[in-house]
């Protein structure tokens, strides 16, 4: 690529959980000499494959796929060392002369790349003094402080996601506003002009297709794959092990739960991850929005943007 030539603009695709976000990415990156980047937080985990729908090599057309399997179970995602990553991933393929097609449903991971985030003030004593209210009272309860302080950050968060509630909680007394009073507008233009392509997806046909996939991870030996991933040291109370489908397997290794309970609560967890989802993208106005239902949605949102994007 010569330094005459303008970088092609990324593109983001983005949704809810099991709305088609994988295959309509594929389609975008084959037919503008693309590349993939992951915005999804769980797929960052080495080994964290039937539970997280990670596309397996063999079924991304040769395509290259970036921010897959670049962290180890025991180690802590974080929203800020993505960024830096994926950020230089971006800029990459993009120097290269090539298309970033990044994909994802992570929305705080997607805010920080696109929205050059400030991540908010971090302050260890305030961390400690919220970890110790967290082993007093218990991670549902805390929680529940944080709703009654945040309405907006609790329903963004999952409610036995213990880090990110302590983390709310420190933002919040750090800078006396609201979590999400820390985020960026999303009324000003993205990084690097990004087009942000939205899977629209209504419960009724969402919830289904959700239920079959739970099921299918199952079968396709999601219990096997969390055995194995607790010999490389995964654990109940870490970022991999809440992850939805990880956190109930390992409840159900514990004896907590029967399978049939650990498969129906991560139904009703991945099914709240999607609202949540659905309502934070929802009040994004840069995202044009597609039917995930439509049978043609790929080819409509080709359509849509490979003239847009590869000027």
């Amino acid at each position: 690529m010569s330094a005459a030539q303008p970088r092609p603009r990324p593109v983001a695709i983005v949704g809810p959980t099991g709305s088609g976000k994988s295959e309509t990415a594929l389609a975008l990156a084959e037919a503008l000499d693309g590349e993939v980047v992951n915005i999804d937080s769980m797929q960052l985990y080495r080994g964290m494959d039937i539970g997280t729908a990670k596309l397996p090599p063999d079924q991304r057309r040769g395509i290259p796929h970036h921010q897959f399997d670049v962290l180890d179970v025991t180690e802590t995602a974080s929203v800020a060392r993505y960024r830096d990553a994926a950020i230089a991933d971006v800029e990459d393929v993009a120097g290269r002369g090539r298309v970033p097609v990044i994909v994802g449903g992570s929305m705080m991971y997607l805010q920080a790349l696109l929205d050059e985030w400030e991540l908010p003030p971090t302050d260890a004593a305030v961390r400690a003094r919220w970890e110790r209210e967290l082993d007093r009272v218990g991670v549902e309860a805390l929680h529940e402080q944080l709703a009654e302080k945040d309405p907006q950050a609790a329903g963004t968060i999952e409610v036995r996601d213990s880090r990110r509630t302590v983390r709310a909680l420190e933002v919040i007394e750090l800078t006396g506003r609201p979590f999400a009073a820390s985020l960026p507008p999303s009324d000003r233009p993205t990084r690097w002009g990004t087009v942000i392509i939205g899977l629209a997806a209504q419960a009724d046909w969402l919830n289904p297709r959700l239920e079959t996939r739970v099921h299918q991870m199952f079968d396709l030996g999601l219990v096997d794959e969390v055995r194995g991933l607790v010999a490389q040291g995964l654990v109940r109370d870490s970022t991999a092990g809440k992850a939805i489908g990880y956190a109930q397997v390992l409840d159900y290794l514990a004896g907590d739960l029967t399978l049939d309970e650990a498969v129906e609560r991560t139904v009703s967890g991945t099914r709240r991850y999607a609202r949540r989802q659905r309502a934070w993208f929802k009040r994004d106005p840069r995202i044009r929005w597609f039917d995930a239902a439509a049978p043609d949605v790929a080819s409509q949102v080709v359509q849509e943007v490979v003239r847009e994007v590869a000027q």
